[in-house]
């Protein structure tokens, strides 16, 4: 399956949360590869965006990848513990990205569990755990998901799923963004 190409991230960040929904996340590294089909995601509207890392322009050394163009990872530490990784959208100068919430293994799920500590349920069902289960930390932060040469990318094996699939709900763990909290840019793939 060939991977996503970088017009699919160029398009309105919802759009594209939306249509990442049933694509696959592939990370390839000397210990296998890992794959999970993407069930849940978080869109993030730029300067705009209370919730978002660039709100108000802010322009950081952490957040810098958000800023340049469509189709990287942008991958942040959070917590003092937990990364969480990030497809950028739209494009240079349009600081929007897509939070990846969860997924599915679908290969390599022996060495996810592996990763996670030995979690058989779960794998992949926060975006901590995620990032946990598929290696990804700050040392791919910039990764183009466009290309496999990367290591990481993001594999389109489908057309988005029929929108009846698709729940859209609140965000989570953004209380501090006041309103912004509560709106509707969480999707949440409902056969997963």
């Amino acid at each position: 399956m060939p991977p996503i190409d970088r017009v699919f991230c160029e398009r309105p960040t919802v759009d594209v949360a939306r249509d990442l929904l049933g694509k696959l996340l592939i990370r390839r590294t000397p210990q296998g590869i890992t794959g999970l089909r993407i069930t849940e995601v978080e869109a993030y509207l730029g300067v705009s965006d209370p919730a978002c890392h660039t709100f108000g322009g802010r322009r950081t050394q952490r957040n810098e990848v958000m800023w340049g163009e469509a189709g990287r990872l942008y991958v942040y530490f959070t917590y003092g513990m937990h990364f969480c990784a990030n497809v950028v959208t739209r494009g240079a100068g349009e600081p929007e990205a897509v939070l990846l919430r969860g997924g599915v293994p679908i290969a390599g799920a022996a060495l996810m569990e592996a990763r996670r500590g030995g979690a058989e349920r779960g794998i992949a069902d926060g975006p901590a755990k995620l990032c946990q289960a598929m290696a990804i930390d700050r040392d791919l932060d910039g990764a183009d998901l466009t290309q496999r040469s990367s290591g990481v990318w993001i594999a389109d094996n489908a057309a988005p799923p029929h929108a009846h699939l698709i729940a859209t709900l609140p965000r989570v763990g953004v209380s501090y963004a006041g309103e912004a909290a509560g709106w509707p840019l969480r999707f949440l793939l409902r056969s997963a």
